[in-house]
């Protein structure tokens, strides 16, 4: 396989006069089973960086250049990823700073990780050997972990040891299935999204520990305060977006409530039925079932309105009203336990109040609503058959 080492830069002459000779003199004589190569991704820097790299260039011919225009490391990553398999052919890129602070005789080790199945594979700085440097002020060390254990909490991935870290190897189909999504990040957010997304693609992946070196030459381009208040909000959002569904799921559930308080009110007060309240209830529970479909059919589940399925809407609304019919006797049966049970006299328009706090939402919570986002799910509206 042909694996190409991509590191972006702005403003790093210096420090590509390192990495570059390192890389070719120490790293890649040992590497047998690949062929290796250097593309350097620049954001037109002032200092003169491009121009050392074509002086490199002519040394060694298994180096390139792309240059554009300064929007960010994503930008710069994507730019280069993009450079790296179209024109280079590489099948497999790396994600590597330029100023040594990503340890490259860990490059084989990743390349191993490849060779044996992984996807794309992550260097660790905080798990099994891997580090961070000890003369970093208390401030950075905390920014550092804090960041990443966030990351790790509200993903609830926490086989993933570094999701902030920049220094990777990936085949060129993780990059292929996820470019489309990556455009919007330009930034250093672009690392936590990159992988996100393929791990949510199901992409297998693997870990390499490193010690994460501190920089000799140049400065960090990263804005502390800028990048955590980005991280929190990528992360938030996407597990708000994540779970958007549910979030729909619910709001629709709850006007359901009202749909059928309301219609109750109406059918007694206007429609006479006070001695008919059985038939009254019934009214207002298929209101309230119609309602919930509607609302379901044309917002919650509108994105699986092009999965073709046998009798289509009519199918879709007996097997709605199907499952409603089940929840709600679910509900009746434990409220009716509940009353044998426990036994009360407070009563609200003939319903047992505290039997309903003792049962009714509990039953609701753990078994109606799981059992209803399901069967909408996996039944009516098939959403596995959604393509991803």
């Amino acid at each position: 396989m042909k694996a190409v080492i991509i590191l972006p830069t702005y403003n790093e002459k210096e420090n590509v006069k390192k990495i570059i000779p390192v890389l070719e003199q120490e790293i890649f004589p040992k590497i047998k089973n690949h062929d290796m190569s250097i593309l350097v991704a620049d954001d037109n820097s002032p200092d003169g960086t491009a121009d050392e790299v074509r002086n490199l260039m002519k040394k060694w011919k298994n180096i390139d250049i792309s240059s554009g225009e300064k929007k960010g490391l994503g930008a710069a990553y994507i730019r280069g990823m993009t450079y790296a398999i179209e024109k280079m052919k590489a099948d497999v890129v790396f994600e590597m700073d330029a100023d040594l602070q990503h340890d490259p005789e860990k490059i084989p080790d990743f390349l191993k990780k490849i060779d044996d199945g992984a996807d794309m594979v992550i260097g660790t700085r905080y798990s099994d050997g891997g580090s961070i440097p000890e003369n970093w002020p208390p401030q950075r060390k905390a920014f550092s972990i804090i960041a990443n254990l966030f990351v790790r909490t509200v993903f609830m991935k926490f086989s993933i040891h570094d999701w902030t870290g920049g220094y990777r190897a990936l085949k060129k189909e993780v990059f292929l299935k996820e470019h489309d999504e990556l455009k919007q990040y330009s930034g250093y957010i672009f690392q936590i999204s990159f992988l996100y997304k393929a791990v949510r693609d199901k992409f297998k992946i693997a870990e390499v520990p490193f010690h994460f070196s501190d920089r000799e030459l140049g400065r960090s381009k990263i804005a502390p305060l800028g990048y955590i208040l980005d991280v929190v909000k990528f992360v938030l959002w996407t597990k708000i977006y994540e779970y958007k569904r549910f979030v729909k799921f619910l709001f629709v559930g709850g006007t359901g409530f009202i749909v059928q308080f309301a219609t109750t009110y109406f059918s007694i007060t206007f429609l006479g039925l006070e001695h008919a309240q059985f038939l009254a209830t019934a009214i207002a529970a298929e209101t309230a079932i119609l309602s919930n479909f509607f609302l379901n059919n044309i917002w919650t589940f509108k994105d699986t309105a092009s999965i073709k399925q046998k009798g289509g809407f009519t199918r879709r609304l007996v097997k709605f009203n199907l499952t409603s019919i089940v929840s709600i006797s679910i509900q009746s049966l434990m409220t009716y336990l509940a009353v044998i049970i426990f036994g009360t006299k407070i009563n609200l328009f003939g319903y047992p109040v505290l039997t309903a706090l003792i049962t009714l939402f509990p039953t609701i919570i753990f078994i109606v609503l799981p059992f209803n986002y399901f069967v909408y799910n996996r039944i009516i509206w098939k959403t596995q058959y959604l393509k991803k």
